[in-house]
């Protein structure tokens, strides 16, 4: 029999975007999704993300971004790849403008995530990403 995946999920704001209603509906919507979620409090810095990730062992971050924190997400990448988390996978959702898409992308962001998108378009991504990744960790 086929064990179900159930993603573990930190959902978090970097930088000092305090705008959080998103965040927590995103964090709420993957727990009723069957999902395990760490929900972090606004403003965190990009150390205590990846120190938190490397601790739960998450498979996803989630980073909303209302204003422009998320132009700091390349650091944060970078910072995850330092730390050897390069199976964490990273969703960015908010208000992003087109060319700031693509350079999160770029810098290796596995997906945006608009206003409007719909709560089972972002579970069934992040239960994509944690299989992914998972797969990764044993293939290493």
């Amino acid at each position: 029999m086929k064990q179900e995946v159930i993603p573990k999920v930190l959902v978090t704001k970097i930088g000092f975007d305090g705008h959080d209603r998103g965040s927590r509906v995103v964090a709420a919507g993957l727990r009723d999704a069957g999902m395990e979620v760490i929900y972090t409090p606004p403003w965190q810095e990009i150390a205590a993300v990846v120190k938190l990730a490397t601790e739960e062992d998450v498979d996803v971050i989630g980073i909303s971004s209302l204003a422009t924190d998320h132009l700091i997400v390349p650091k944060l990448m970078a910072a995850l790849r330092d730390a050897g988390l390069t199976d964490v996978a990273v969703i960015v959702g908010g208000i992003v403008p087109d060319e700031d898409e693509a350079m999160l992308l770029a810098a290796g962001v596995a997906r945006v995530f608009h206003p409007g998108s719909s709560m089972s378009d972002i579970a069934s991504y992040v239960r994509e990403l944690t299989v992914a990744g998972r797969s990764r960790r044993i293939a290493a």
